[in-house]
């Protein structure tokens, strides 16, 4: 919601962050310390078009969406405020959700790489890719991965057409990503996640809680998110299923999130099945198909 004096994101919430939770000239510092056209030069995917909801995306006062030093800088400072209880505790959601041992996984949408870095840590033997579309969040992903030393391969590109080949993942994971994203676009990510996943694969979502959202609809307002509203009236287990995805269910996940998880090669989900009891499905799918 803006009026003249600007959102309420702008009035209220980010001068609080500024001038009570983030050190300024740390920030500045971090920023100024980085090269940045060469770093952007090394990981600019120079084939990608920016969509329009994307350039023109105004998200927690960045004017410039993500497309700037000053969010990539100011993003992981303001992120461990805004995943209560515990951003670590919520960003583990993802790690727990996966049931199988994926040698390949892509993090769709991974921003500066918090959730990306965790999938390798936990699968230290698989191939992981993050991808996301502003070079920006990929220079401070590579220096979180670098620091960790983590070996992570980072590519621009859009979540909804990755251009990676069909069936060449066996975990695709994005958080925190489709409630910025317009309904039509958050739909087509999941089925780029269903084409690109191999039979059995699983797609892993951490997002905001649609119902909390539904039950408090001043949030939509608070926070600079121009697409909240949209996702917060819609179904994530109806997107997942118009997306062939079986097996889907979504859970809680510290009240104010969600877990989210489908799977690629198993149509009829069993409402009655525990959460996430896919694989002997999946067995017994292969049995019968022989």
């Amino acid at each position: 919601m803006r009026d003249d004096n600007g959102t309420l994101f702008e009035r209220w919430v980010a001068p609080v962050l500024q001038h009570f939770f983030l050190d300024r000239d740390e920030l500045q510092a971090h920023r100024d310390s980085i090269d940045w056209e060469s770093a952007l030069s090394y990981l600019t995917n120079p084939q990608v078009s920016y969509p329009r909801y994307y350039r023109e995306f105004s998200c927690h006062g960045f004017v410039d969406g993500y497309l700037c030093p000053e969010a990539a800088v100011a993003y992981d400072p303001i992120t461990q405020y805004a995943l209560p209880p515990n951003e670590d505790w919520v960003r583990q959601g993802v790690i727990d959700a996966i049931q199988g041992y994926p040698t390949r996984i892509l993090d769709l949408g991974c921003g500066t790489g918090s959730t990306t870095c965790r999938l390798k840590a936990a699968f230290p033997n698989a191939e992981v890719v993050g991808l996301d579309l502003s070079p920006y969040m990929l220079v401070m992903a590579e220096q979180k991965a670098l620091e960790a030393d983590l070996n992570i391969h980072w590519r621009q590109g859009k979540a909804e057409q990755t251009d990676f080949p069909d069936n060449s993942f066996d975990v695709v994971t994005a958080s925190l990503l489709l409630h910025e994203l317009p309904p039509t676009i958050a739909q087509a990510v999941l089925q780029e996640a269903h084409r690109l996943l191999r039979s059995g694969g699983e797609v892993i979502i951490l997002d905001c809680n649609q119902k909390a959202l539904r039950q408090t609809p001043f949030l939509a307002n608070f926070f600079e998110e121009p697409f909240l509203r949209d996702y917060a009236a819609e179904s994530l287990d109806a997107w997942l299923g118009a997306a062939q995805f079986g097996l889907v269910r979504t859970q809680d996940h510290w009240l104010v999130h969600q877990i989210s998880r489908g799977v690629k090669g198993v149509y009829q989900p069993n409402p009655e099945e525990p959460l996430f009891a896919d694989l002997e499905a999946l067995e017994d799918l292969e049995w019968a198909t022989g």
